[in-house]
């Protein structure tokens, strides 16, 4: 499983038109999901998402939290995650888990993440052509792949 971390001042989903959600000052999760993922992957990247310390203390510093500082959260899926990019100019998605398995598997993500925030997580719509904008704070963007723990 692959998240793909964003830190904004805000950021919002529309699809066909219409907002589907937004959010303020927190952060934004793009997931990707691949058939090897397993609930083990979804605690792990909940727990390390919720203690990241990508926002700003009283002196500046990449201190705090998105629990410390109330931060909003939205998550999106993000089949691309797992382009491969290896062969050729046309990236390939085979990494990526079939919808049968991945919309389950972000449905609990965005639920384990509620639990462990205590607060509503925004989302965009599972399979749809999704606008999504943001205003990247920092930029603070930062990757995490739950098979490569070490770094």
């Amino acid at each position: 499983m692959r998240a793909l971390i964003q830190r904004t001042l805000r950021a919002s989903v529309t699809i066909d038109g219409e907002l589907r959600s937004s959010i303020g000052k927190g952060i934004l999760i793009l997931l990707g999901i691949e058939e090897a993922d397993s609930q083990e992957d979804i605690d792990y990247l909940v727990g390390k998402i919720s203690r990241l310390r990508i926002f700003d203390d009283e002196q500046g510093v990449m201190n705090l939290d998105i629990q410390q500082t109330d931060g909003e959260a939205m998550v999106v899926s993000q089949f691309t995650l797992h382009a491969s990019t290896k062969k050729g100019n046309r990236p390939s998605y085979i990494r990526s888990a079939k919808a049968s398995i991945s919309e389950p598997m972000y449905e609990r993500f965005v639920k384990a993440l509620h639990a462990t925030l205590g607060k509503p997580i925004a989302t965009g719509e599972f399979g749809a052509d999704m606008k999504v904008e943001l205003i990247n704070d920092g930029p603070v963007t930062i990757w995490i792949d739950s098979k490569n723990k070490e770094y």
